[in-house]
């Protein structure tokens, strides 16, 4: 790595806020041996340009010895993330490549079919004479061979040990703080109809403990390699047979790893294990703190590391938590550039919202939006919800006051088209939301102000929230809570000359801000100790249709009145893909 080079490798034509002073700090701390910088800087910092300038000072093939790894990787968790570094001008020369269900077969008669299940994929002699135009293997061709590639921390994970995308030189992980909640998730084992082709063949006994598990997963193991031993001596294989093929393989590649982890008497990760139907339920096998993994999918990628985030907010702990040696771990600190007055957070709590007390909060909540609606007759809002059933409870309650018209939602299945038609419309709509805390741009007129119903703890019924707590760790409880309410509030002032209002429903926010006001960035502190109650309107559903122009803001001037239907949609009932690990049902 050639640190000294970081400036000219900066993308774009001038600094914007801290930038400069950022890559400084950043230099010297790689200058100084350390192998991981840590990059904490808010929300507007413009991280994926610092990334983009820490990747350009990978060694190149002109600087290397041949027994030296070159060039550098990015990476992020977000695939929303990932869609914006592929749109940005300046970002041209990161190369992004996707998993092959992303892009469509060329060949006449397969061009609606996933690369992943095309002939190439079926048939075992199948040799494409265009594989050079596929518009996979051509991506994947071009991010292997040029500087930087650029993929979803999870491509990067499953491309471990792969010829095509080995070892380089640097490493840059966007949006990184969620690294070891993410590598727990990657590495759980679902074992279920959806995700086990053999299930009617291999049900699971009453699982009692990890034993019991291991016992299972061996016995599951030997089945799924004589069925695919089976797939593999066919000459060709159906669309249906190649997905089980792919199935089986990485439900082997799972089972492998649990039994393997379990069975070592030097590794560090402990498992959990859940089965909530008993006796031939599905069984979810879950690591914790899985080092081992990361080892293997991140730290063994790449020589020199910087992983950036607004919210990385305790090193010693993060550094734990993903297994890393605090002593070779610098942490930079980037300060907020936008004015702490365009931010504010506003105390609007009713009540708790823990699911004992919630039925009684809730609908002291809904009318509290309703009144925010009215101060914000003629600006789009934003309401976290944490949950489908917060989300769905809500929504009826708004709806019997009158104020539907104005709303929107989602379920898990229109989730994007229903938020790129809200964020497209020129109405003033409320966005019902469900895990939408991070990677979430609404620069400007997108949205004004934004409502959090709900402290966002960990679920203490999942099975590894619960050992946590067992083991007493609770400052990762907290903190963990407090890092998704910073995503939150970071979604709505994208821009030094952006506002945006966030209004706090929850009355547990602020003994969470208590708890952990240790583990708070300085400038998110500041947003905290200004914090005090808005000045809203009595409530009359009436106004906050839009029609009445009297209302004011508290974080800008009132955009123009807008005429026209607004569209809604009820939502279905469904469970958010995060479930297990967030909500709190």
């Amino acid at each position: 790595m050639q640190p000294a080079r970081i400036v000219e490798e900066f993308p774009a034509p001038e600094y914007r806020g801290n930038q400069r002073q950022a890559l400084a700090d950043i230099r010297d701390a790689f200058t100084e041996g350390n192998d991981v910088v840590l990059v904490r800087a808010p929300t507007g910092s413009g991280k994926s340009l610092l990334a983009r300038a820490i990747a350009g000072c990978a060694r190149t093939a002109g600087e290397a010895a041949p027994e030296q790894v070159i060039d550098a990787y990015y990476t992020t968790p977000q695939v929303s993330q990932l869609d914006d570094v592929a749109e940005d001008t300046l970002l041209s020369d990161l190369n992004v490549i996707r998993g092959k269900n992303n892009y469509d077969c060329i060949l006449p008669g397969e061009t609606e079919t996933p690369v992943n299940q095309a002939p190439c994929a079926r048939e075992r002699t199948f040799d494409c004479q265009v594989k050079h135009r596929c518009p996979y293997f051509s991506d994947r061709a071009i991010a292997a061979n040029r500087r930087i590639a650029a993929m979803t921390l999870a491509y990067f994970m499953q491309t471990a040990g792969s010829d095509v995308f080995g070892k380089r030189d640097v490493v840059v992980i966007d949006e990184a703080h969620g690294l070891g909640d993410w590598a727990e998730m990657y590495a759980t084992i679902e074992l279920g109809p959806d995700t086990v082709p053999i299930w009617s063949d291999k049900r699971p006994p009453e699982i009692g403990g990890l034993e019991d598990a291991t016992s299972y997963a061996e016995g599951l193991e030997h089945v799924a390699e004589r069925r695919l031993t089976e797939l593999r001596a066919k000459a060709e294989l159906t669309s249906e047979e190649a997905g089980e093929r792919d199935q089986l393989q990485t439900l082997r590649r799972d089972l492998q790893w649990f039994l393997e982890e379990y069975r070592d008497p030097e590794s560090v990760t402990t498992w959990v294990v859940d089965q909530p139907g008993g006796d031939g339920g599905p069984v979810t096998i879950k690591p914790l703190d899985p080092e081992k993994y990361l080892k293997h999918t991140v730290w063994d990628r790449g020589n020199r590391f910087a992983l950036l985030s607004a919210t990385i907010l305790d090193k010693d702990a993060f550094c734990a938590n993903v297994g890393l040696s605090p002593d070779r771990v610098a942490l930079i600190e980037v300060d907020h550039t936008f004015p702490v007055e365009n931010r504010p957070l506003y105390d609007v709590t009713r009540g708790k919202m823990t699911y004992e007390q919630r039925d009684d909060t809730l609908p002291e909540i809904a009318r509290t939006v309703v009144r925010i609606m009215q101060h914000h007759p003629d600006e789009a809002g934003l309401v976290h919800c944490h949950s489908y059933a917060i989300a769905e409870q809500l929504e009826a309650l708004l709806v019997d006051f009158g104020v539907g018209e104005r709303l929107r939602s989602h379920d898990t299945e229109d989730r994007d088209s229903q938020l790129t038609a809200w964020k497209r419309t020129d109405d003033p709509d409320v966005f019902l939301s469900v895990k939408m805390e991070e990677a979430l741009d609404l620069e400007g007129e997108l949205c004004r102000w934004q409502v959090i119903c709900k402290a966002p703890y960990p679920n203490t019924r999942d099975s590894r929230v619960a050992q946590r707590l067992e083991d007493g760790q609770w400052g990762w409880y907290y903190r963990t809570a407090l890092r998704t309410v910073i995503q939150a509030c970071g979604r709505v002032v994208r821009a030094p000359d952006d506002y945006g209002a966030t209004y706090l429903a929850d009355s547990s926010l602020l003994d969470l801000f208590e708890r952990a006001r240790v583990d708070m960035p300085d400038w998110f502190a500041a947003q905290v100790d200004r914090m005090g109650p808005p000045d809203l309107p009595a409530f009359d559903p009436g106004s906050a249709l839009g029609d009445s122009g009297s209302a004011g803001s508290t974080t800008g001037s009132q955009s123009s009145g807008r005429s026209g239907s607004r569209s809604r949609r009820r939502r279905s009932s469904g469970t958010s893909p995060m479930a297990d690990v967030w909500d709190t049902e």
